[in-house]
């Protein structure tokens, strides 16, 4: 009982921590650090001179103390994760869009607490089912397991959206661009316009691009590096033959109307494949829960009619 009640109470520690930990680094912070910056730039021209125990009172408790700490703890949380799954951690949140959101630390550290949070439920549960030793230490590798799982999983699955969101909106892109450049515009312009007036992750990528082309790096590069941070098949075409039609000379306005086509073609095509594929995929419905009704509602009687002649009978 005191065990149930110590892992209880770990528990609702490590869901109070995370939370704090989300609504610090996420809602307070960012807040809080552009205020100082303001205040910083505010007073700087005054020429007054402050001791360095009027600049640490100017700085927020917050800053001050809580941020430190939790720096401090993602650095020596990290200290025990393997050294591989940085750059893992790392594409992940490229791949998922967060790259600018959430830190490798963070992440790192959210996984080794979850895989701590496991093992001592993976503890508890071995120790309460009075197995022998062989099997608690299979059913705690097991919890570890799940817990080292988990924060991969949700990455995965905000991939996995992102991506289908990209696959959905490119066409209609293409197609903006497309009519944007016959018009007379250039593909610049008409990327500058269409970023101007839409929101997604496509949108996000080619504001990004947007921003390394003026920061100097050749468009060229800039868009293959939108089609690395997507990762998907026509996000790669599509950056593919407007590379080459920039390198070729040929005409930009084809080249996206043969493009925006394109992709329309393949999305009819998936629509098909999803039509094809609902038929066995509401097997599994059918059979688990519509034919036993049916079954129940149909034989039931007849199994109770027979029932009672088999008692007359006897």
């Amino acid at each position: 009982m005191r065990t149930l009640v110590f892992l209880i109470s770990l528990l609702v520690t490590f869901l109070v921590f995370f939370v704090l930990y989300y609504v610090v680094k996420t809602k307070i912070a960012p807040g809080n650090q552009v205020h100082q910056r303001i205040k910083d730039l505010g007073g700087g021209g005054n020429g007054v001179v402050r001791t360095h125990a009027e600049e640490l009172a100017r700085i927020p408790f917050l800053d001050r103390t809580v941020l430190p700490l939790i720096h401090s703890a993602e650095q020596f949380l990290t200290k025990f994760a393997p050294s591989e799954i940085h750059a893992t951690v790392d594409k992940k949140l490229m791949l998922a869009g967060k790259q600018g959101q959430w830190s490798v630390n963070r992440v790192i550290t959210v996984w080794l607490l979850c895989q701590a949070l496991f093992l001592a439920l993976g503890i508890h549960f071995s120790s309460s089912q009075r197995s022998s030793y062989f099997e608690g230490i299979v059913f705690v590798w097991i919890f570890v397991i799940i817990g080292a799982f988990l924060p991969f999983a949700y990455l995965n699955s905000l991939i996995r959206k992102r991506q289908d969101f990209i696959i959905k909106q490119l066409p209609e892109v293409l197609d903006l661009l497309s009519i944007s450049v016959q018009a007379g515009l250039s593909f610049d312009g008409a990327l500058r316009k269409i970023t101007n007036r839409m929101t997604g992750p496509v949108i996000d990528e080619f504001k990004r691009m947007q921003q390394d082309v003026r920061m100097g790096a050749p468009r060229a590069r800039a868009l293959q590096a939108v089609a690395k941070r997507c990762d998907v098949e026509d996000m790669h075409l599509f950056i593919t033959s407007v590379v080459q039609a920039e390198r070729l000379g040929t005409s930009m306005g084809k080249t996206l109307i043969n493009q925006a086509d394109n992709m329309r073609e393949r999305r009819r095509q998936r629509a098909k494949a999803a039509a094809l594929k609902a038929p066995i995929k509401m097997l599994f419905p059918l059979v688990l829960f519509i034919f036993p009704a049916m079954f129940v509602v149909i034989l039931v009687p007849h199994i109770f009619n027979i029932v009672q002649k088999m008692g007359i009978l006897k």
